[in-house]
């Protein structure tokens, strides 16, 4: 039920700024201070987990929570920026440096993100879309192609 809601909110302007502004940032305090484990909004339904990519300028180690769809051991990511008219700054990070980790539920993995394109990608959105039906919306205010991402398990 929760889940259903936040699907239908998410594709919502008003929404997309609470989101911004309160959400994200706290979910990234939360999930900060439980190293994980926690996470605001983490509902089955909607998978979330804490991204560190390392900054493309600065070097430095960059952290957000991200929704997630699970694809066997990999992971699957869309920078949507929330319908924002640029790419996230994770996105561009992750195409300078392939290599970061994820932190599922308190568990550290480091991942290899490689940027999905074509057919594959295609394929990947009809999943993405059932799992977040707002990313035809954030597409469509963006005018831009969202990044999708699958990030492989290292090892």
């Amino acid at each position: 039920m929760i889940a259903r809601l936040a699907r239908w909110l998410g594709q919502t302007r008003p929404m997309v700024w609470l989101a911004r502004t309160v959400i994200v940032p706290a979910d990234s305090w939360v999930a900060r201070r439980t190293g994980g484990r926690l996470v605001t909004f983490g509902l089955r339904e909607l998978p979330t987990f804490l991204l560190t990519t390392i900054g493309r300028r600065s070097g430095q180690p960059r952290t957000v929570p991200l929704l997630y769809l699970p694809l066997g051991d990999q992971f699957v990511v869309v920078g949507s920026n929330f319908g924002g008219e640029s790419h996230p700054a994770w996105s561009a990070n992750l195409l300078a440096h392939p290599k970061a980790e994820v932190n599922v539920r308190g568990r550290p993995i480091p991942v290899t993100a490689r940027l999905v394109e074509d057919d594959e990608r295609e394929e990947l959105m009809k999943r993405l879309r059932e799992l977040w039906p707002a990313y035809d919306k954030y597409a469509q205010w963006s005018q831009r192609t969202l990044r999708v991402f699958l990030l492989t398990p290292d090892g």
